[in-house]
């Protein structure tokens, strides 16, 4: 258990390629709200491998007050063994309050297995975050049973309080680029790395038109379509329609 003491919020960035995606810009709107409420400083924590300087002062623009950056060449594919193990040890040395994530695969894959191994709670698929004004504890807040009704739950009694956050739950603050904040670079140990799973390869699907995760409208077909060949009709109507398939 965490100290109750601890007192920065977190939230973790992603990244493809060494370019960050939308929901970690969306995290810090939902984090620099909770930071300002509790009169402390917002950070960012980026592990990965070729995010340029540009990219980090990007979510300082973008309301972080600190960068956490963990860069290796060996950290280029994902693995939540190894970011895993980063992780609990940034928390471990800095004790943050609160550690947000994204309700994304990356998020859904790593929040929970960091959560178990510093031994706190986790409550995934928030819509909501606020800070209760007797206590300073993270009201997060979901949907429940099927969607009827909307849970708040806290974790009061251990640190840091972790949740994701379901993406387009926010818009990204407006950049300021005039905003300053610290980076700090923090070197990988080999121990660190080391993994019982190797990533041989990657290989990324092609889309043609818009990408399924950043879509505004999504159009789908199924096996009422009997063959692939009539797949083509699903795929002219979104082309139409400007959708993802």
């Amino acid at each position: 258990m965490m100290e109750p003491s601890a007192h920065q919020v977190w939230t973790l960035a992603e990244q493809t390629g060494g370019k960050l995606k939308l929901i970690s810009f969306e995290l810090l709107h939902w984090g620099r709200t909770l930071a300002d409420k509790l009169r402390t400083p917002l950070a960012s924590i980026v592990i990965g491998n070729g995010v340029g300087d540009e990219e980090l002062r990007s979510l300082i623009a973008h309301g972080a007050d600190e960068v956490y950056s963990l860069q290796d060449p060996r950290l280029s594919s994902f693995v939540c063994e190894t970011y895993a193990r980063i992780l609990c040890s940034l928390i471990h040395n800095h004790c943050p309050a609160v550690f947000l994530g994204g309700a994304t695969t990356t998020g859904r894959t790593l929040l929970p297995y960091v959560a178990v191994k510093v031994h706190t709670g986790l409550t995934a698929d928030c819509t909501g975050l606020d800070i209760e004004e007797e206590t300073g504890n993270l009201l997060q807040t979901r949907p429940a049973i099927g969607g009827n009704i909307m849970a708040t739950i806290k974790t009061p009694n251990h640190r840091p309080q972790m949740a994701t956050v379901r993406p387009r739950s926010i818009k990204p603050l407006c950049p300021d680029l005039t905003r300053r904040g610290r980076i700090h670079r923090i070197p990988i140990e080999d121990e660190m790395i080391d993994s019982r799973v190797r990533v041989l390869g990657v290989e990324g699907l092609e889309a043609d038109g818009t990408v399924l995760d950043s879509a505004e409208r999504v159009v789908s077909g199924g096996k009422g379509l009997r063959k692939v060949e009539n797949f083509t009709l699903i795929q002219g109507l979104a082309q139409d329609l400007g959708a993802a398939v």
